[in-house]
């Protein structure tokens, strides 16, 4: 199995915290689609003969592409590879984007997910983060696709803002819970170099939220998400079960995938590529069949950690009898010497030989999984 993996780059705004690549160029959509099937031709066999799972339309934001655009490259994809029986696809959608119309037609494409970026359903919020929807927007779109025959819905929510507290974010948390979605996705909101965000926190001009904040939000997130029914099963990310992304999910178990557009990431085991962070590079390198692509080969060493970084971000940890099979003693006796004092303190588990970080703790994941990482002496 493998996926593929479609950025659209294109905004009409951009967030002040996002530091994924987009332009504002969108002269550009018409013919958008005409240079992902080209560069699919061109790039098919980097994941080999492999049956294609799971297709995700990621951005920027690709509810800006027509829907007979989205059914071309969809078109595209089944006409070149073998598709798996019961396919998930995505799409990722601008609240402000939807009609009734649209989701029918997505559905009528063969787009079974929709991930509805609402980030906030309180509009001072939304405001703070730049985003150009507002709350009642919000709610009308997850409306819309229920209404309209998608029921497999996820929304994003952004906490850790500056100014918010316990009370907002449980009201975001209820409201959301309160449509009957399947999946949520919750982000702590971070300072990336070059955003906007990050120049205002420079200037003064904003400040980051207490971490004790931080931390009560967490945990009022697991509760609420406990409460109705949700498994915490990666880092940010809730669900039903039997509703978790499966895309995102092959992502974090190392299932191979294509990334086609500007910027996207390949990967098929034995090395990374990726698309130049240029459109007009992109486009160039499509158009004259000889795709500009930057890549690495994946050394053992690299391979291990990756693979903890990954795996050990879900609840269903690292194996470690693949980690014995794939990579020998040596190596995870260190793994294991590097996680004995977290063991202690249960901050890591070990289940039917599963190295895991219990769910109450993801929220120092990040720490824990770079305490683990096999370096170099």
């Amino acid at each position: 199995m493998a996926g593929i993996y479609i950025h659209v780059p294109f905004c009409k705004k951009k967030c002040i915290y996002c530091d994924f690549y987009s332009i504002g160029a969108l002269s550009k959509i018409p013919k958008y689609h005409l240079l992902i099937e080209k560069e699919l031709a061109l790039r098919k066999d980097f994941i080999g003969n492999a049956s294609i799972d799971t297709i995700y339309f990621g951005g920027g934001t690709p509810s800006l592409l027509p829907p007979k655009s989205i059914a071309q490259i969809l078109n595209s994809i089944y006409k070149t590879f073998q598709i798996s029986a019961n396919p998930e696809i995505t799409i990722e959608v601008n609240p402000d984007d939807l009609t009734g119309e649209i989701v029918r037609s997505y559905i009528s494409n063969g787009i079974n997910r929709l991930s509805i970026g609402v980030q906030s359903f309180i509009d001072e919020e939304l405001f703070f983060l730049g985003r150009r929807h507002n709350a009642a927007s919000a709610e009308k779109s997850i409306a819309l696709a229920l209404n309209n025959g998608i029921d497999n819905i996820s929304i994003d929510l952004i906490y850790g803002q500056p100014n918010s507290s316990i009370s907002s974010w449980d009201y975001n948390l209820k409201k959301a819970f309160s449509f009957g979605i399947k999946h949520l996705s919750c982000y702590h909101l971070t300072y990336e170099d070059g955003t906007m965000l990050t120049r205002q926190l420079s200037n003064l001009k904003i400040h980051e939220v207490d971490e004790s904040i931080s931390v009560q939000q967490f945990e009022l997130l697991r509760e609420r998400s406990k409460q109705n029914g949700f498994i915490h099963y990666e880092v940010s990310n809730f669900a039903k079960d039997g509703c978790f992304s499966r895309h995102n999910t092959s992502y974090w178990q190392g299932i191979h995938y294509l990334g086609l557009g500007p910027a996207a990431h390949s990967y098929n085991g034995l090395c990374r590529e990726w698309n130049p962070s240029s459109y007009p590079e992109w486009e160039l390198g499509v158009e004259s069949e000889k795709p500009e692509l930057q890549s690495e080969n994946i050394g053992v060493q690299n391979r291990f950690n990756e693979i903890l970084l990954t795996h050990l971000r879900t609840i269903w940890g690292v194996d470690l009898s693949v980690l014995m099979q794939d990579f020998g003693n040596a190596m995870v006796d260190q793994l294991l010497l590097n996680a004995e004092l977290y063991l202690k303190a249960n901050k890591l588990d070990i289940k039917n030989n599963h190295l895991l970080i219990p769910p109450e703790h993801f929220f120092t994941s990040d720490g824990i999984i770079g305490d683990l990482i096999i370096v170099d002496d």
